[in-house]
């Protein structure tokens, strides 16, 4: 490839650093090739005011950067996996998935060192009905105040005093040295994680052979079958930002095993289902998950009963 190499990404510091890490990835393997990142603001990050499930969801994150590749302005787009919505306009797709870091979400607190130490009434600051929901269920005493932001900025709320602890994903306090804040990862009993927690995919258009080669090299076989699994149970659910959906995927040798979870925040329901398939079929598993929760009463959580 003898041009230069553009990738578009958000202007947050844990964004910059995605791309930044794709960037350093593929000069292990092109140490010729030219690439800049293009920087750009998107709905997402100036909306800050409102919790995603009720502004748009998932795509006000990705909708400036695909529009930047249509128009040339940049090749591809590096997106944490857990920000893609299942369904991706028909020009685009996710060339490659790399190696999955820490996918679980992280209790994060200045006085307490895990969630059962928090008194009564504490205040716990999260946006994500995936998390709240699962919150709610160990503990219903808690008072769960909205959080949004980029990772520096919910820090910075905590060690101001709004919130007695907040819950982030490890994988972004881990990437960018905040490791040291994590009191106490939540197991996938406690917490499941969203689908593609922890992931980082590459975006590209359809039909760019050049880049779909390019960036062939970073796949991670085994976080891209996973990922797969998890994000076909999503698109059968036609789970967003307004619902609460989970979904984790870990593979073992031919076997992936797929746990789902779909909960409403109102009621405080939680509907959890699990299976395991052949790792050549990641999409048939993530259906048959999706499945088995829809037959348990999925649908009505869903529509928000």
């Amino acid at each position: 490839m003898d041009r230069v190499l553009k990738i578009a990404t958000r202007k947050s510091p844990l964004a910059i650093w995605q791309a930044e890490f794709v960037r350093s990835q593929l000069q292990l393997y092109y140490p010729e090739l030219d690439i800049e990142l293009v920087k750009m603001s998107t709905q997402g990050d100036q909306m800050l005011n409102s919790p995603l499930s009720k502004i748009g969801g998932k795509s006000l994150f990705i909708k400036e950067l695909e529009v930047g590749m249509l128009e040339g302005r940049a090749d591809i787009a590096v997106h944490s996996m857990k920000d893609v919505p299942y369904e991706l306009p028909g020009e685009f797709e996710i060339g490659a998935i790399l190696a999955r870091e820490n996918p679980f979400d992280a209790f994060v607190s200045n006085h307490f060192n895990e969630i059962n130490d928090l008194p009564q009434g504490s205040r716990v600051g999260s946006c994500s009905l995936r998390r709240i929901v699962q919150l709610k269920a160990i503990r219903p005493d808690l008072a769960i105040l909205d959080l949004r932001g980029n990772v520096n900025t919910r820090l910075t709320k905590l060690d101001k005093g709004e919130y007695d602890a907040i819950i982030l994903a490890c994988a972004g306090l881990i990437r960018l040295g905040f490791e040291d804040r994590i009191k106490q990862p939540l197991d996938a009993q406690t917490s499941l994680p969203a689908v593609g927690q922890g992931a980082l995919g590459i975006e590209n258009r359809k039909g760019d052979e050049a880049v779909r080669e390019l960036i062939k090299p970073l796949i991670d076989s085994k976080t891209m079958t996973e990922v797969l699994a998890e994000r076909a149970m999503n698109a059968t659910l036609e789970g967003g930002c307004s619902v609460a959906i989970a979904g984790y995927a870990v593979s073992n040798g031919e076997e992936l095993l797929l746990k789902g979870l779909v909960g409403n925040v109102e009621s405080g329901s939680i509907l959890r289902a699990e299976s395991t398939g052949s790792i050549s079929q990641p999409k048939a598993l993530g259906e048959l998950v999706a499945n088995q929760l829809l037959d348990i009463g999925a649908g009505k959580l869903l529509e928000g009963g």
